[in-house]
């Protein structure tokens, strides 16, 4: 039976996994071309999610020990 070490699962408990966010259904959009449309919001999101999924990806592998992320 493999077993995760316990330091390796207090570790991803202490660094959970960044969570995606949510597109936003076409209907939410009003079409009127707004300077900040609930697409762009999403599109900042979801480069924030990357940048931080990236980071976390390599946390995980042992690749960085850096914890000022700020």
């Amino acid at each position: 039976m493999d077993r995760e070490p316990v330091t390796q699962v207090l570790s991803c408990a202490a660094d959970p996994e960044p969570v995606r966010p949510l597109e936003p259904d076409p209907s939410e959009c009003c079409g009127s071309g707004c300077v900040r449309c609930v697409f762009d919001v999403y599109d900042e999101s979801l480069a924030r999610y990357r940048t931080a999924h990236a980071a976390w990806q390599q946390r995980q592998a042992g690749g960085s020990s850096d914890s000022n992320d700020a």
